[in-house]
């Protein structure tokens, strides 16, 4: 028989927002595959890096940071292709996820190649949105609110289009783009009411007012806006 793939949430950083059942999966695993950043370390690695047994195969991900898709898209049929010769042989394959797998996660591009041909479980882990939400005290949405999550490469027109229409607004893939989104924010008179935080849960995690941060950001970051002053009370 084959063996399972498991799509594994890690959570945000912190090693100890990991799940039960993600913890008990990684300590038993026999073959571990996680994304690289262009041969580089593996964020999604280290957060588990306690559970990973010695004597374990790893199977790095290289995935290449280029606004074109082709690279990427090469790099996941590539881990593809080995990790189904690897579950061809009936070794169970347990694959790292930072965040959730299913939320902007790096799983779901090596979950749509296989899905059809081994049998798959995914583990969901807390999403940075969560964990952001948490550390700035931001709850993000009470009774009939409408919550948006905006990806912040998104044209100017289509920000703003997004921002406007929702009562809270998560806004991702901050990076190199904080600049112009702040510029959108203030444009339409919300600044006050946008917070930044980045690196969420972990020791070098920084938060502050949007009219603040740090431009161009880091990788990890993001930008919530809450409209109503305490609107869970």
């Amino acid at each position: 028989m084959s063996g399972v793939l498991y799509g594994i949430g890690l959570g945000p950083g912190d090693a100890e927002l990991m799940t039960l059942k993600a913890a008990r999966l990684i300590s038993a695993a026999q073959v571990v595959a996680y994304p690289t950043l262009a041969g580089g370390s593996s964020f999604a690695r280290s957060i588990a890096a306690d559970l990973i047994g010695d004597g374990v195969r790893e199977v790095k991900i290289d995935v290449p940071m280029q606004v074109e898709r082709d690279p990427a898209q090469a790099a996941y049929d590539a881990a593809a292709d080995e990790i189904s010769a690897i579950l061809e042989t009936g070794l169970d394959v347990v694959v790292l996820c930072e965040g959730d797998p299913f939320f902007y996660g790096s799983f779901m591009y090596i979950y749509a190649r296989l899905k059809d041909r081994f049998q798959t479980e995914v583990v969901p882990g807390i999403t940075a949105m969560a964990a952001s939400a948490a550390s700035l005290g931001l709850p993000l949405a009470a009774r009939n609110e409408m919550l948006s999550v905006v990806p912040g490469p998104l044209p100017d027109a289509e920000l703003r289009q997004k921002i406007s229409a929702a009562d809270s607004v998560v806004i991702m893939k901050v990076g190199r783009h904080l600049g112009r989104i702040r510029a959108v924010i203030e444009g339409l008179g919300l600044l006050d009411q946008a917070h930044y935080i980045e690196r969420a849960t972990l020791p070098v995690e920084q938060k502050m007012i949007l009219a603040m941060a740090p431009d161009p950001a880091p990788y990890f970051s993001m930008i919530l806006i809450t409209k109503e002053a305490d609107p869970w009370l």
